[in-house]
């Protein structure tokens, strides 16, 4: 019992570990044989490599089922959602406010238009060709350089009056301001067969007081390009690696009539055959909504 109470020292515990780490007699190193650390290394090494060779067949087999150009599912997009430049958030979607007479309110909606737009200007898009067909532009062939497909262009010049070049303020300093329209891309999706989509504006009566709603007229609207029409020859989108230097098409749209120190809701749809703007679960399918107040 006396033997087995016996406390070992300090250095009789680092010799046994050393002894453990290195046993000269038997040739052990931690409790194996060199030959047996071989073994287990090789066993550990092949063993890691077949698992490595499955998990890469599996990826392979995923890929060769998988087409580069056209996404396997994308059944949640049945309706392109639409976007709005300039884009002012506030607490309960788009909000936009600024006073005609100051232009600090409105300089920062400007430039944001600016950058938008510098992204169709004709050195931006010269990789793209002109198209003039007003019709869908199908494309089963890659025909384009470097196995991609043509795109059409689309430059700011088209906007006209809301385009930034004739007038730099885009209407905001005079009170009848350009909003710019965008639906965003869908691969292979067709808004309408024969009919161009076009872009329809106009006020959400209920939001305006009761007392106000015959004094307010309908909301009178510029579009640009005329009728504020998408043209078929963008469509459909072939996605980003077959169409490289595709740019989506804009409608612009000058409010003429609304009304000053007013807050008043616009909605703006696009009309079109398989485009849908009643969905209640998402607020930007098909349309956009924002407020707007402009101040005197």
């Amino acid at each position: 019992m006396a033997a087995l109470q016996e406390k070992k020292s300090c250095s009789q515990r680092m010799e046994e570990f050393q002894h453990y780490c290195w046993n000269p007699d038997t040739g052990q190193m931690l409790g194996r044989t060199l030959s047996r650390w071989v073994w287990i290394s090789l066993y550990y090494v092949a063993f890691y490599v077949v698992m490595t060779g499955l998990f890469a067949l599996c990826i392979y087999s995923l890929m060769c089922t998988l087409d580069p150009y056209t996404p396997d599912y994308q059944d949640r997009l049945k309706s392109p959602g639409v976007t709005l430049r300039p884009d002012v958030y506030g607490e309960k979607g788009l909000d936009i406010s600024y006073n005609v007479s100051d232009n600090r309110t409105w300089t920062d909606l400007v430039h944001t238009l600016h950058d938008f737009l510098a992204g169709y200007s004709p050195v931006a898009q010269e990789d793209n060709i002109n198209c003039t067909s007003e019709k869908v532009f199908t494309q089963e062939s890659f025909g384009a350089p470097n196995h991609t497909k043509f795109s059409c262009k689309f430059t700011t010049d088209m906007l006209q009056n809301c385009s930034g070049l004739v007038d730099p303020n885009f209407g905001f300093e005079e009170g009848k301001p350009c909003f710019i329209i965008k639906m965003n891309r869908i691969v292979r999706f067709l808004p309408s067969n024969t009919t161009a989509p076009r872009v329809d504006c106009a006020f959400l009566w209920p939001l305006l007081p009761q007392d106000q709603h015959k004094d307010v007229q309908p909301l009178q609207v510029e579009y640009y390009p005329p009728n504020g029409t998408f043209s078929l020859h963008y469509f459909p989108y072939y996605g980003k690696k077959a169409q490289p230097h595709y740019s989506n098409p804009l409608v612009a749209a000058k409010l003429l009539n609304v009304p000053r120190n007013t807050e008043v809701d616009i909605v703006c749809k696009i009309l079109a055959e398989h485009v849908t703007y009643d969905n209640p679960h998402d607020p930007f399918e098909g349309k956009v909504e924002f407020k707007l107040k402009i101040q005197k």
